[in-house]
């Protein structure tokens, strides 16, 4: 018997503050206006995309002291936007990282239960925690969990969250409404919590939203994220764009649901993916050279290798070779707000390493960087870009892919434009939705049968994700 044929799905990442987005271009536009959101949302509903996915950042990032100006656009609040765009939207998911170290259960419960009922049932979150002190000095707890503290609390989180999403136990806001049958009914909202994280009661004050529960979110690639994923998430926001790293996580991932009582269909691959399009393949192949160039000016490569050495190279010549001087691994990171402590465990072999690349393929510091820090998934004309993206899905690469483009808001246009009704076209994607929620568009069941209330080892994990959140495989700041 061949094998089913699979509808693809789609998405699209906002970008946010990293070096994906070609700032010099004069059509990159702000990222905190909100015309920027609103444009790039209707043009992903306009293409019938799954979702739009916001990152979030609790901090802006500094690297010597001072504020990067990758960064110096702001950060405005998640929940905010995405409440915005359900106004200005109809169909399209909405999707949130929302960090559960330094926000409360009740809090992030009321609020995505809310996003779901002002979007009529397309609320998705991306469960993260945030790792660092530096992030933490702008809350009035301080200071940061330790690791395993830090996991613990968004396993309960999480798992509290559910509690509450499920407290009005399927009760809704009744026809009648004089009648106040829910508002009486002891049962509606009822909730209590106790251990070591939390210590609450009482009674959740938003009925039971259209999706019962937002979709789950996981962002992470260790050993734990994946265990997580396989016991509570709905998707994988993941790094694997390319045939054979995409198939090993891919079977990995969905080799795990067994073991909780799921099936294939109920877990969703969705890796962020970069794309460059021309006219003709070798028109994108020039163009897709200077994208990289432009994500990775001098300046850019410099603070990336600053990162990894540990120490302030404003003196070096990005045109030039690799420091002859070693890492500094004596004191604090040079970066903070950003995992360069955790990508670089021993950054005296990472050098080593980047010098003999470096020497074998003849690189200055910024080529060695573009290499590094500025992949792109899918390169060509539409035709040939459609073709890549349905094949790595078909080979069970993935299920879909969260597009990143690298022109804010408007990146995302030319893709709608031309590769998506290719697809439609073949049949692989959808010529309109079919169903309202978030959870239709992605083929999920309700929560309880996708991903009932399972909290089993690794639940909540996705924290290694890390307060950005980012897991676009582009080089983030």
């Amino acid at each position: 018997m061949s094998k089913p044929i699979k509808q693809i799905h789609l998405a699209a990442h906002f970008p946010g503050v990293n070096n994906t987005t070609v700032w010099s271009d004069p059509a990159a536009g702000s990222h905190i206006e909100f015309a920027s959101f609103a444009h790039f949302a209707r043009t992903a509903e306009r293409a019938k995309f799954d979702f739009v996915f916001l990152a979030e950042g609790l901090r802006l990032r500094e690297q010597g002291g001072q504020i990067y100006d990758l960064d110096v656009v702001g950060r405005p609040d998640t929940f905010t936007v995405l409440a915005a765009l359900a106004a200005v939207t109809e169909r399209i998911g909405l999707t949130g990282t929302i960090n559960s170290t330094f926000n409360e259960p009740y809090e992030v419960a009321r609020q995505f239960a809310s996003l779901d009922h002002l979007s009529d049932g397309r609320a998705a979150w991306n469960v993260v925690t945030s790792w660092d002190a530096f992030t933490g000095e702008n809350f009035r707890r301080g200071g940061y969990l330790a690791e395993q503290d830090r996991y613990d609390r968004a396993k309960t989180f999480l798992r509290t969250a559910w509690e509450l999403f499920d407290s009005w136990d399927g009760y809704r806001i009744p026809a009648d409404k004089e009648s106040g049958v829910f508002l009486s009914d002891p049962k509606a909202g009822a909730f209590e919590h106790r251990d070591r994280h939390f210590d609450i009661a009482g009674r959740f004050n938003v009925p039971t939203s259209p999706q019962e529960r937002p979709v789950i979110f996981q962002a992470g690639d260790s050993d734990a994220g994946r265990e997580f994923a396989a016991s509570s998430a709905d998707a994988i926001f993941g790094r694997h764009s390319t045939l054979g790293p995409g198939q090993e996580f891919y079977a990995d991932v969905k080799g795990r649901l067994e073991s909780y009582g799921r099936t294939g269909e109920d877990l969703l691959i969705l890796p962020a993916a970069t794309f460059v399009l021309g006219d003709t393949d070798a028109e994108a192949a020039e163009l897709a050279v200077e994208v990289r160039r432009a994500q990775v000016s001098g300046q850019t490569a410099i603070k990336f290798l600053e990162q990894l050495w540990n120490r302030d190279l404003s003196g070096y010549d990005p045109d030039g070779p690799l420091p002859e001087v070693d890492p500094d691994v004596s004191g604090d990171s040079i970066s903070k707000g950003r995992a360069a402590d955790r990508m670089y465990r021993d950054r005296i072999a990472v050098a080593r390493e980047y010098r003999e690349e470096a020497a074998a393929k003849r690189l200055s510091i910024r080529e060695l960087m573009i290499e590094k820090t500025s992949r792109q998934s899918f390169i060509g004309s539409a035709e040939t870009v459609a073709t890549q993206i349905d094949d790595l899905v078909q080979a069970d690469a993935a299920d879909g892919y969260i597009l990143v483009p690298h022109i804010t808001p408007g990146g995302l246009d030319v893709f709608a434009d031309t590769v998506v009704p290719i697809l439609q076209e073949r049949g692989r994607f959808r010529a309109d939705y079919e169903g309202t929620t978030l959870r239709e568009h992605l083929g999920l069941g309700t929560p309880r049968k996708a991903a009932g209330t399972q909290t089993g080892a690794g639940a909540g994990t996705s924290a290694e994700a890390a307060s950005e959140a980012t897991a676009v495989p582009v080089g983030a700041l």
